[in-house]
């Protein structure tokens, strides 16, 4: 008996760590122009192409009943312990669905473990509590001991980016409107985290470049206090803007990060043009906002 993994797809996961780690990826989807695709079969330039052509907003949902009983259920049915991590509840359906996949697959299957982790987060910040999981998991852990480490590493992570434009954030109702159109007046660019399962604002400044450096400043200050794990630059469709975060964090702490791209369903809320950081740090970190 083994312990075996399971996320979204918005944990941007890239293909190397799934296959290493064995982790089963499920797909969130997005509706665009009246299509319903799988995140995990759109062709990412050209969706992100659409959306900066404007017109229609996409939008997204979560995975399937069906697809979420068949990954509890295959692992299940040949012994295995299952662990799901998933977005944040506050930002999908993904867990609740997941929730209702686990009980439908419990009662065909009444002995077998399967733990769901709530990560109240998404994209790599998601990633690494998935990945922490199965790391317990390859080296013969149990479901329990599988989700602990991914609560730990949940403590220990944090989020920081900032998008090109607030307009994605308020149709997608993750700001309010009159919240985005005063930053849009005052010509604000807001530096954003995921704290609580939700989208809040650290602090704000004047143009972009200010936002990318302070992003890189509070990485450094966190890494100088709390030792690093690991980290991820996160981008959307703004290979430059990515690359030149990437240098500022080499500068902190003398090795390139891994650049990953931002898949369609984070893209649908944050925009094209959004950058950020998401990393993991050695002692559990205290999840700031402006508001704290």
């Amino acid at each position: 008996m083994s312990v075996r993994v399971v996320t979204d797809s918005t944990s941007c996961l890239p293909q190397g760590l799934l296959e290493e780690f064995d982790i089963r990826l499920v797909s969130l989807y997005v509706t665009f122009g009246g299509v319903t695709e799988r995140e995990l079969d759109i062709d990412v330039d050209t969706f992100y192409q659409r959306m900066r052509a404007g017109g229609e907003f996409p939008t997204s949902s979560q995975p399937s009943v069906a697809e979420l009983i068949e990954a509890f259920e295959v692992p299940v049915s040949q012994g295995d312990e299952v662990v799901g991590v998933f977005i944040s509840s506050d930002m999908s359906g993904t867990f609740a669905t997941a929730s209702m996949a686990r009980e439908q697959v419990l009662e065909r299957h009444p002995d077998a473990v399967i733990e769901l982790v709530d990560s109240r987060s998404n994209s790599m910040e998601l990633g690494f509590a998935a990945l922490a999981a199965a790391g317990v998991a390859r080296a013969g852990g149990s479901a329990g001991e599988a989700v602990e480490a991914a609560k730990r590493m949940i403590a220990r992570s944090r989020w920081y980016f900032v998008p090109n434009t607030l307009d994605y954030l308020r149709m997608g109702g993750r700001i309010g409107a009159a919240s985005a159109l005063l930053g849009s007046l005052l010509e604000l660019r807001p530096i954003l985290t995921v704290a609580n399962g939700r989208v809040d604002s650290v602090r704000k400044v004047r143009t972009r470049a200010r936002a990318i450096a302070e992003i890189a400043e509070l990485f450094a200050v966190d890494v100088a206090a709390k030792g690093l794990g690991d980290v991820i630059v996160h981008h959307i469709n703004d290979e430059a803007a990515a690359a030149d975060l990437a240098a500022r964090v080499e500068a902190v702490i003398g090795r390139p990060p891994r650049i990953v791209p931002l898949g369609p369903v984070i893209g649908v809320h944050v925009g094209p043009g959004s950058l950020g950081v998401v990393y993991h740090t050695l002692e559990e970190q205290h999840k700031n906002t402006e508001a704290s």
